[in-house]
């Protein structure tokens, strides 16, 4: 893995997280506050990312690239979609890492140090930078459920198929 040091909230970068369309609801001076907290990390080919059961608190959102979501030795999702977010339940739940993440080819990610948001100079405004946070996640929560629902009907429906066949 490569990794930068903790960014700058100039404004070159601020627009950069505007093309994230998670981010695009975040104010200016929150967007700062982000990149603050924020490093661009890439990883190789088959790179581990997050390990299933660690407690970590990196939350990602993928700026290129594609990972691999797996959970006990199974694949259970691909996702290659700029601005993603990956790394949100442990935050929202406190427990450990629920799956193992992997870059497929090369992968860069923006990795926000979510335990630094109590640091100095943060304290003012964590409570509205926390809730746009979780309603953040919370879109992407909704969005995931459809598509586990969407999965779930389908193998079912191919259970059914093949026991009245």
């Amino acid at each position: 893995m490569l990794e930068s040091k903790y960014l700058t909230d100039n404004v070159q970068n601020i627009q950069k997280l505007m093309v994230i369309p998670a981010l695009r609801k975040f104010e200016t001076k929150n967007l700062g506050k982000l990149l603050r907290l924020s490093k661009i990390r890439q990883y190789e080919d088959g790179e581990l990312i997050i390990k299933e059961g660690d407690l970590d608190k990196w939350l990602y959102f993928i700026l290129s690239g594609k990972i691999r979501v797996v959970k006990e030795g199974v694949e259970i999702s691909t996702i290659d979609k700029m601005g993603e977010i990956f790394g949100e339940m442990r935050l929202i739940d406190s427990l450990s890492r629920s799956a193992s993440i992997f870059a497929v080819g090369s992968t860069v990610c923006l990795a926000v140090d979510t335990s630094a948001a109590g640091r100095r100079g943060f304290e003012d405004e964590r409570a509205d930078f926390l809730l746009l946070l979780y309603r953040m996640f919370a879109e992407f929560a909704s969005y995931r459920l459809r598509l586990a629902n969407d999965e779930l009907i389908k193998v079912k429906k191919e259970l059914e198929g093949r026991q009245a066949g």
